[in-house]
């Protein structure tokens, strides 16, 4: 069986749903010199679309909700859909959740299921994070659950609005190690010069700045804001220590233009289902191309 050993399970009604850490998942992926794709799912077609193009190209595959997403389906829902999505493929499919805003987040996701948790100290002060992310790794270390931090600042609209004029979004080496070794967390989101939301004009990301931090840390690294990143850029990220590459506007943007599409060709149509299949036809189209680039295809 391709699924990790150390694998969350529960039995329903006689089957068992398995997910796979992502500990494990980022660690082979940290080793092997590729990176997973994690994909923010939104609803149930973003779901069976992201997993089957997992399948189809054989990778293992994270898939993510925000703390907006959950204020929209709670984390029981999301759960369920990717633990029955996780039993119809046989890829290491897991769960994760996005930007977790609060310890209390972090907790409440942990109970449902998730099988790893971010939690964004970002946007506060560093030893505010410290402890911020310490909290979590202290419920979550003992049970074996992967913990991702985020150091550094990447900006847009899942944080908190733009960057300051005279902020600096780069993550610091030397702070980086030190920020490992004292949250122990298993993952860690930098700032490399990435953005979330659309970008306005050619996205760069700071190659030299992320060789240093890969330099002086010893944890799969993650590179949030990529929708919209050059294939080459990120490609040369993941050469560079990125093991993780997050991808979430582009989904939404893609989803909802073929949805929109067919209602425009069709718009007599009142069956919601018929316009989900082209918008998960482009969802699937860009998970797969996104698995080539990333390198993770035949990985699972």
């Amino acid at each position: 069986m391709p699924f990790d050993s150390k694998a969350h399970t529960r039995f329903i009604g006689g089957s068992v749903i398995m997910l796979v850490s992502t500990k494990e998942m980022l660690q082979k992926a940290y080793e092997g010199h590729y990176a997973v794709g994690a994909f923010n799912v939104e609803n149930l077609e973003f779901v069976m679309a992201a997993v089957r193009a997992a399948q189809a190209k054989h990778s293992p595959i994270i898939l993510q909700t925000t703390p907006g997403t959950l204020k929209y389906a709670n984390v029981d829902y999301f759960k369920a859909m990717v633990s029955v999505a996780a039993e119809s493929v046989d890829v290491p499919v897991a769960l994760h959740l996005d930007h977790g805003d609060t310890f209390e987040r972090c907790v409440q996701a942990i109970r449902a299921g998730y099988t790893s948790v971010m939690i964004d100290g970002s946007h506060v002060d560093y030893q505010s994070n410290l402890a911020l992310t310490t909290s979590v790794t202290k419920v979550a270390e003992p049970i074996g659950l992967p913990v991702e931090a985020e150091l550094g600042k990447v900006g847009g609209k899942e944080d908190d609005g733009p960057l300051a004029a005279d902020e600096n979004p780069y993550t610091d080496p030397e702070q980086a190690a030190e920020f490992i070794a004292k949250t122990h967390c298993t993952s860690l989101a930098v700032g490399v010069g990435t953005i979330h939301g659309v970008y306005k004009g050619t996205p760069h990301i700071e190659q030299g700045v992320l060789k240093e931090i890969k330099a002086h840390t010893n944890v799969p690294l993650v590179l949030h804001g990529t929708s919209g990143v050059p294939d080459d850029q990120v490609a040369q990220a993941i050469q560079n220590g990125i093991c993780k590459v997050n991808y979430a506007t582009e989904l939404r943007q893609v989803f909802t233009a073929g949805f929109m599409k067919y209602m425009e060709e069709n718009p007599a149509c009142f069956d919601p289902k018929k316009p989900f299949i082209p918008a998960q036809q482009a969802i699937f189209d860009v998970v797969a191309s996104h698995m080539d680039n990333l390198g993770s295809t035949n990985k699972a």
